[in-house]
Parts: structure tokens; C-alpha cells; sequence
């Protein structure tokens, strides 16, 4: 640093007009007006000269305004362009300040060049709708078709908004606002982490609402139109239903808190009461029986439906009551037999999202929201849990083989969890003489997860689920009886509804998380006074019982680092890739359409079950793929599946045929179902 020496500042003389009585107002008692103009000159000059031209005021003051100018023009529909002028005049009448007569402008040019522009905008950054959304139901409407049968949409996860109602001070902050879906939910957990997890957590032991806080699912429409502004979810689907005649008093959305088991589901909300009390209105009212579409775990929601409303311990409505209320049941990209992804998940926290990030990211992810995070989350929700693998090796695979390999597969996907490292690098002997790893199947993976998490989740999937196959027809008789069988479509029979159509509408042909490559670390340092539950073996014998003696587990996470893309099947980053719609895989949504439901053993009442396959073609240069994408989420959006909802509700399903893209028909022969 260099030290300059001050000057003596100069003494004023009388009457010169120095100043000296504001001496107290610069660092320099007795300094001049001019030596002050200098000071301040010369700081500005060094200022200038050291912070570059970017980070200066006006800069950043220009392009904030340009920002919230453009901002807001998007917002901006092209009918109100043309009213700008007569509401700017009208304002500042208001306050009298009168601008000077403007010559008439003819703004229908400007509102077609509008137009045109944001139509060329790419459909990710779109947050106002251009018209095309309404060209499905505007050609229904052509034919002469109109509203039919009342309409119930069921959604699923993501589609799912949650709010806050909690008016403790720590979360009277964000009442009312969405803590998922929505800006606010990105906020909250950028800024607000832990608050925002203390609040979406439940407690271990019941289930419901931990002390303080309170979420409840969003209602309405709205509910799970958009899961963010510009980010589409029902409201194409809405809107083509618009364009045939329906509106809120022939269309329902029924939401709900995804995270609560379904028996919590009923016993904290009143959901299927308030189901069930809804269709019979939509009955009473239309005299029309009702034509539901549920999608993604909504599917597995309605099946519990099923078995709750005709229980007379529950619902009380009677065999019958399905086929005197529902005219069809649309299962849209429905998680009948699970989803692989959630294993992963319950395993370490992880799925192929998260480990298919590039390292930067992964970085971030890992240091703000870690997999000992998320895990616990996902052990709380005990709503998720349902889409845990169903039927085990009988439907998944046994090691050798899977229902869904290719013949040319040089690794099965019945290994569920594999370890690539060599046995001695990874099974390093405890002082309790660990015995060593060996690959998992489904159901070895599903035994050493439950008996590898907390007691209170153990007892949750206990007493909420169950996740076997059922071939005696005497036992699935009895199980209509079990709440626990009800998410399981293999361990429980259709409803008794033989006039009921039942279509099954799901995209194919799009890499989805199949099995898993694993690395395994040391043993975790494991805070959790009930959950060191553990098996003399690994994996664990499906007989074990469960104890907090033993080894703590070891610490395990995807193989990350391991990518094979010549080998069948392919292998990105620890993730053995499969046929499915990018999230739920093609054996959970289509094995019990095209066969498991064609036995009587499930379906005696011989429901008719109409497989529609829509392949997924994105267009490269839409964001979300365009009108032929069949994404799990994008497919809300495709004309597809817009197509076949328009007519089940319209009365002209019979028009739709089954339609097949990928080897479901085969896979679907090589489960064991016998």
C-alpha cells in the first residue's frame, strides 16, 4: 500500500469565503469548495477507470427497464395492443395531465405482426396460448360432436399441486401458495430449503401432517393445468374439452395429496368419499354415467377406487355400483406394475435424472439438495411408495432372464441391481464377517431396501401395501376385502362392471430407466436409532425378520462413472436402459393390458381392455416434442391422446382401435402369470 501525505490544508482568512464553518462536512476539516470538486473528481475518475463498463448503474438501470419492458409484452395478449392508447389517455385523464391529440393508428397490422412472432417463439418460453391448443376439439366440434358424458380427470404426481394452509409463523410466510408446482415452489426451495423440507415432510410414524405444518392439494381446474407458468400440464386436454361444450359444471379435476398413503388419503381428506359423491352428482345431474381419465399414479389411485367404493366397509356403494356410475375408465400413461425409478430412489436417492447430469451440475445438486435428503423424503411419502415394483421376479425377471430382454442382450435386466467391481474390491469383511455382495433381483432388491430403511417406513409398507402376485381366485375373492391389495393389480380383480370400457393409452419407443449398475462404499455413519435393520445375508432370504442388530449398512449409489454404449443393453452413466415412455416402463404400462387382464383370474367380469400404444416422434427443434410426442408428461399435450379422450367423452369411442408400436404383445407372454 502507498501512504501519500496529506497537505496542511490552508487557513482561510477573514471574509475570503472559504467556508470554515462546514468544515465538519469533509474528511478534510478546512477544505476549500474547489479542493472538495477536486476529491470528489478525482474519485470519480478512479472509479471509473477500475470498474468496468457492464457493472455501471446506468447500464444495469437500462437493461433492467429493457427486461421488464419485454417481460411484460409477453405477457401482453394481441387483442389489447390495440387498447393501449385510449387506457393510456384514460390514466392520465385520471390524474389531469392531458397529452396532446394523437392522429387515429390503425394497429391491426401491429396486431398481426404480433401474432406472427410470438407464434415463432419456441413452445418452452410460450405464456399465453396462440389458438392452436383448441384444434382437436374445434375439429370434434366439426363433426357435430358435443359433451356426452360427464368428465373426471385424475392426475398424477407432478400434475399434482400442493399449498400451504399452515398459519404457524414459520410457514405464515408462503400461506396459500403452492410449495409444489408453481414459481413459489422454486423459491422456497432455492432460499428456503430446509423450511420447505420441514413442511413437505411427513411424520414417520402416522403418516400425516408433522407438527406445524399443514399441505393440502390445490382444487380446481388450476390445480393441474400448469405445473409452472408456461409449463403445461391438463390444460390442452382442458381446453379441447372447452371447445366441445364442457366447462365446470361437466368437468372435474380431483387432486390430491400424493405424499399420504391412500388409506390416509380417505381418512384425512375425505378423497374417495368426495369422488364418489362428485360421479354420482355428475349421474344425477347429466343422467350420463362418467367417463374417467387418470394419469400416471392416478391410475394406480383409481384402482384403489375401485375395490374402496364397492367395499361395505368402506365405501358402501356395492358390486354394482361401478357399472351403474362409470362409462369408461382411461388409463393414460398409468403405473400399473410400478416403476423401476422409484426403487432407485428408496435404494440411495437417486434415479437416472439425477446421475445423468453433467459433473457441474451434479455438483450443485449434490451439495444443495443431497441424496440423504432426498431419500428421507422419499421414505416419508408414504403415497409414492405404491409405485414399488409389483410382482417381483415373476413379472420383472430372475437373473437369467427377463420378460423384456432382447435376444441379443449380453447382460439380463432380472438383475435388477448389479455390481460391476469385482467381489473382494467391494465386500470388505466387517468385524461381524459381512458375508460378500451378489447381484439383486426384484425381489431380492425389494427384501434388502425394507429391511435397509426404518422400522416406521417397515411398518408403513406393512399395514398401506403389498406387492406380490395372487393366482389362487379364492384369495383374490378375499382380498377384495384388504385395502392393502388394492394397488396391486395382481393381487386384487376388476371391478364388477362388464359394460365398462377400459382403455389403456401410453407412449412407447422412448429410453426409460430399465435396472441398475451399483457401487458400493463404506459403512455409513448412520444417525437413525431404528432403522439399522438388518439380515444375516445379502441379499436378504424373503423369510428374514427384521432386526436393529448387525452392520450398518454399507453406503451404495449408482455406478455413475460406468457408461457401456455398445453393449444390450445400453448403458448411460450406471443406468441399464429399456422401452418405456422415459419414466414408467413398458412392462408396468402395458404387461396387464394386452394379457394380465384378459385372464378372468383378474378381470371375471370380463371388462373389454383396449391397448392404444402411441409412439413417441418429438419434433427436435419443439422443447417438449410438438403434437407427436409421447413423453410421460408431454403425452397430456399430443394429439393422440387428445384425440381419444374427445371421443370416449363425445360418445364415439367405439372408433378407437387398439394399436400397437413396441414388443409389449411378446414381453407380456414371457411373465409368469401362471
Amino acid at each position: 500500500m502507498v501512504l501519500t501525505q496529506r497537505k496542511k490544508p490552508r487557513q482561510s482568512k477573514a471574509g475570503d469565503g472559504s467556508g470554515t464553518e462546514n468544515a465538519g462536512s469533509d474528511t478534510t476539516p478546512n477544505a476549500t469548495p474547489n479542493s472538495q470538486q477536486r476529491i470528489v473528481k478525482e474519485i470519480h475518475v478512479v472509479n471509473s477507470e477500475n470498474r468496468p463498463i457492464y457493472r455501471s448503474g446506468r447500464v444495469l438501470f437500462s437493461l433492467g427497464i429493457v427486461f421488464g419492458v419485454l417481460l411484460g409484452f409477453v405477457f401482453v395478449e394481441p387483442q389489447d395492443i390495440q387498447d393501449i392508447q385510449s387506457q393510456m389517455a384514460l390514466l392520465m385523464s385520471e390524474y389531469q395531465f392531458d397529452l396532446p391529440q394523437l392522429p387515429d393508428i390503425d394497429f391491426s397490422r401491429l396486431e398481426d405482426e404480433w401474432s406472427r412472432f410470438r407464434s415463432s417463439i419456441p413452445e418452452v418460453w410460450k405464456f399465453n396460448n396462440d389458438g392452436r391448443e383448441f384444434q382437436v376439439g374445434d375439429q370434434m366440434k366439426e363433426r357435430g360432436l358435443g359433451a356426452d358424458h360427464p368428465v373426471i380427470l385424475i392426475p398424477g404426481i407432478i400434475s399434482t399441486g400442493l399449498e400451504s394452509w399452515s398459519t404457524e409463523p414459520e410457514y405464515r410466510a408462503f400461506f396459500r401458495e403452492k410449495v409444489w408446482g408453481g414459481f413459489n415452489m422454486l423459491s422456497r426451495v432455492t432460499f428456503n430449503k430446509e423450511k420447505w423440507i420441514n413442511a413437505m415432510i411427513l411424520d414417520p410414524v402416522t403418516g400425516l401432517d408433522p407438527p406445524g405444518a399443514k399441505i393440502r392439494a390445490a382444487e380446481g381446474i388450476d390445480a393441474a393445468s400448469t405445473f409452472i407458468q408456461g409449463f403445461w400440464l391438463w390444460s390442452k386436454i382442458v381446453e379441447n374439452l372447452a371447445a366441445v361444450d364442457y366447462d365446470t359444471n361437466n368437468l372435474y379435476m380431483a387432486p390430491y395429496d400424493w405424499r399420504l398413503s391412500y388409506y390416509n388419503l380417505e381418512e384425512r381428506d375425505g378423497y374417495f368419499s368426495k369422488l364418489k359423491q362428485t360421479i354420482e352428482g355428475f349421474k344425477k345431474r347429466h343422467n350420463k354415467k362418467v367417463v374417467v381419465a387418470a394419469h400416471s399414479m392416478g391410475s394406480t389411485v383409481m384402482l384403489y377406487f375401485f375395490k374402496w367404493v364397492e367395499s361395505p366397509e368402506h365405501g358402501k356403494g356395492g358390486s354394482q355400483w361401478v357399472e351403474s356410475h362409470i362409462e369408461a375408465y382411461i388409463s393414460i400413461a398409468g403405473t400399473h406394475l410400478g416403476v423401476v425409478k422409484a426403487m432407485a430412489a428408496f435404494y440411495s436417492g437417486e434415479m437416472k435424472d439425477t446421475v445423468q447430469m453433467n459433473p457441474a451440475g451434479a455438483y450443485v445438486l449434490e451439495r444443495f439438495f443431497s441424496r440423504k435428503e432426498r431419500k428421507s423424503l422419499f421414505l416419508s411419502w408414504a403415497g409414492s411408495a405404491s409405485l414399488w415394483m409389483k410382482g417381483g421376479n415373476a413379472v420383472w425377471g430372475n437373473g437369467t432372464s427377463a420378460p423384456d430382454d432382447d435376444l441379443e442382450s449380453t447382460h439380463s435386466h432380472g438383475d435388477l441391481i448389479s455390481f460391476r467391481a469385482k467381489e473382494d474390491e467391494i465386500a470388505l469383511q466387517s468385524p461381524l464377517n459381512e458375508p460378500k455382495l451378489r447381484n439383486m433381483t426384484a425381489d431380492d432388491a425389494s427384501q434388502w431396501i425394507i429391511q435397509h430403511t426404518p422400522l416406521t417406513f417397515q411398518r408403513m409398507m406393512n399395514t398401506n401395501y403389498s406387492f406380490g402376485i395372487e393366482r389362487d381366485e379364492k384369495v383374490l375373492k378375499l382380498n377384495d376385502l384388504d385395502h392393502r391389495k388394492w394397488t396391486n393389480p395382481l393381487e386384487v380383480r376388476l371391478p364388477n362392471a362388464p359394460s365398462m370400457k377400459f382403455y389403456c393409452v401410453y407412449g412407447a419407443g422412448k429410453e426409460t430407466e430399465r435396472s441398475y449398475w451399483y457401487a458400493r462404499g463404506g459403512y455409513e455413519d448412520a444417525d437413525l436409532p431404528d432403522n439399522s435393520s438388518v439380515c444375516s445375508e445379502e441379499p436378504c432370504s424373503a423369510n428374514e425378520t427384521t432386526s436393529t442388530a448387525g452392520f450398518l449398512p454399507r453406503e451404495s449409489w449408482i455406478d455413475f462413472e460406468y457408461t457401456n454404449e455398445s453393449s444390450s443393453p445400453r448403458v448411460v452413466n450406471g443406468v441399464k436402459m429399456g422401452d418405456g415412455d422415459g419414466t414408467v416402463n413398458l412392462l408396468s404400462l402395458g404387461a396387464m393390458c394386452v394379457e394380465g387382464w384378459k385372464r378372468p383370474r383378474w378381470n371375471p367380469a370380463g371388462i373389454k381392455v383396449k391397448t392404444i400404444e402411441l409412439p413417441h416422434r418429438p419434433v427436435a427443434s419443439i422443447p417438449r416434442g410438438g403434437a407427436n410426442t409421447s413423453d410421460h408428461v408431454d403425452i397430456l399435450g399430443s394429439t393422440g391422446l387428445n384425440e381419444i379422450i374427445l371421443k370416449i367423452a363425445t360418445g364415439v369411442g367405439g372408433e378407437i382401435e387398439e394399436s400397437f408400436v413396441s414388443n409389449i404383445q411378446e414381453y407380456a407372454k414371457r411373465v409368469q402369470w401362471d
